[in-house]
């Protein structure tokens, strides 16, 4: 069994643990960070609020978000080529398995950690209020709920909320951009979007022209506004096809049949014009993983998304956050036990709900139900450089490059609104293509003036349009690579996160394996020059 090295959260009232580099967050882009760190020679510790490394990648998002696979390099696709070693890819001439199971990608991560000498702390949230010391622009140290304290000379908050940012006084924003804010075309409020949209017109108002449940009956506001509205949240469950391996979907606390009409409306409108009922594959997405499993998402206008109820969460406390969380698990419960016995839903996609079930051997400590929300989008940090719509379109290339994207802009929708035809919409989607671009080094790093030993690997400083394509977990992990290296880049000198030499620390990650450059061959080559001797050494210093 792997072991780490943990340390319990029973410390409370001891003394302050100093380490080099504090890494805050558990998520994949966290894990890496601390990982890179550590192999950069650095004594790093990696606190998690709750009890699991991995976040959404370990979570429930196995079907990776990988848009063009060959600018995925470094650490993220070290972690990835594990993931093929543990599948035994090789059998079928190939490396890399970008799907894994929860429970395999968190053994790996596991195993990266424990090899890299990171300490990894669960249950050590970060005190709500009062818990950053602050002095002449650095961070001093951090108290957790527990009572431990912890010092640094170098933090980086890898949180999907920023919390730790936001107490240290760093400028952030949420929600959505004017399309004038930064003259993006995509940003504000959307007009009407053809994906995941009621492409049939279904009324929104009960017998008594009362708006059904899952409508919000706010206006959807002007093309192009900006307002503090969040994209969607959902689970991801882990569901089986393989009767030995299943347990049957949870019953609900409570299950109110009028809550879904607006979905039982949606299915007879759709079997009117397809001259069907519709197929399981047509109300969520179902990609295959290993071993007879599925990662289940959102498809089509009414799913798994839960749509509009989530703007508070990027600035809710931490109780409102936790019902915020309870809410979306039993819409989820009650929305695949709507599928799987309510008497209104067609009996051919009945019985293809009821051919599947939660994976017995994943979430074990949680009822094989998901342990992470996908918290696709929360706080955005404004630091040195905000990245915009015009850096995945046009303007490609930066000075200070640390890694690449190439997923689309991806946005789920923010809000189900009445259109001024009277019919049910839904708004905020977007889905455009993007060309390979360069990530700045800059986006990692708050202003000087603000915080000068800390890093943001996920809560990172970009507009909403900006953040849609670079919110992938293998993008996480790079910018979690390039964070480590730089927080040791920064120590060894003595000086501001923000005065590295970022022609050096692109060298540095370039030897480690980044990829910077598209080219369809790239990643092949990569896997050749370190295969079978991850972690490359570290370069002189």
């Amino acid at each position: 069994m792997i072991k780490l090295a943990l340390l319990l959260a029973c410390a409370a009232g001891a003394s302050a643990q100093s380490y080099d580099l504090v890494v805050y967050g558990g998520t994949a882009g966290g894990v890496i960070t601390a990982i890179s760190g550590a192999r950069m020679g650095l004594k790093t510790v990696l606190l998690e609020p709750r009890t699991h490394v991995g976040g959404m990648v370990t979570g429930g998002l196995s079907a990776t978000d990988v848009g063009k696979r060959e600018v995925i390099g470094g650490y993220a696709l070290e972690f990835y080529w594990r993931s093929g070693n543990a599948y035994e890819m090789a059998r079928h001439r190939q490396e890399i398995a970008w799907n894994p199971e929860p429970a395999v990608a968190e053994n790996i991560f596991k195993r990266m950690l424990q090899d890299a000498g990171v300490t990894v702390v669960f249950n050590q949230r970060l005190r709500e209020k009062n818990g950053v010391t602050k002095s002449a622009g650095r961070l001093q140290s951090i108290a957790m709920e527990s009572g431990a304290q912890y010092t640094a000379k170098v933090f980086a908050d890898c949180t999907y909320e920023g919390d730790l940012m936001a107490q240290a006084g760093v400028t952030y924003t949420w929600g959505r951009e004017s399309t004038a804010q930064y003259g993006e075309s995509l940003a504000g409020v959307r007009g009407e979007t053809p994906k995941h949209q009621f492409l049939v017109d279904v009324s929104p108002y009960d017998a008594n022209h009362r708006l059904l449940p899952e409508i919000s009956a706010a206006l959807a506001g002007e093309p192009g506004a900006a307002d503090r509205k969040v994209q969607t949240y959902n689970f991801r469950l882990i569901l089986s096809h393989d009767p030995a391996n299943q347990v049957a979907y949870p019953k609900p606390a409570t299950y109110d049949p009028a809550r879904f009409e607006l979905f039982v409306r949606l299915l007879d409108a759709m079997q009117k014009k397809q001259g069907r009922p519709a197929r399981l594959g047509e109300v969520i997405s179902i990609v295959p993983i290993p071993n007879h499993k599925a990662d289940i998402n959102n498809n089509g206008a009414f799913s798994t998304d839960y749509i509009g109820k989530n703007w508070e969460y990027p600035e809710a406390s931490y109780a409102r956050r936790a019902e915020i969380w309870r809410d979306h698990e039993e819409y989820t419960k009650q929305f695949f036990w709507l599928l799987a016995h309510d008497p209104r839903v067609p009996p051919s996609l009945q019985k293809e709900a009821n051919e599947w079930g939660l994976a017995k051997d994943e979430f074990l400590d949680n009822d094989h139900f998901p342990n992470q929300l996908y918290v696709r989008e929360a706080r955005r940090m404004v630091g040195e450089y905000v990245m915009a719509q015009k850096d995945i379109q046009t303007e490609l290339t930066k000075p200070d490059p640390i890694g690449m994207g190439s997923y689309n802009s991806d946005s789920h929708n923010v809000q189900r609104i009445v259109n001024p035809q009277g019919f049910v919409r839904n708004e905020g989607d977007m889905q455009v293509a993007v060309q390979p671009y360069q990530i700045p080094y800059r986006v990692l790093v708050p202003k000087k003036a603000e915080a000068q030993n800390l890093l943001v690997p996920v809560c990172f400083s970009a507009t909403h349009v900006a953040y849609s394509t670079l919110r992938m977990e293998p993008q996480y992990m790079i910018l979690g690579q390039a964070a480590g290296v730089a927080a040791a880049m920064a120590i060894r000198r003595g000086i501001a996160v923000q005065e590295i030499d970022t022609a050096a620390l692109t060298r540095t990650l370039v030897e480690h394996g980044a990829i910077l450059e598209y080219a369809p061959a790239v990643q092949s080559s990569i896997i050749g020059r370190f295969r079978g001797k991850w972690p490359p050494a570290a370069p002189k210093q």
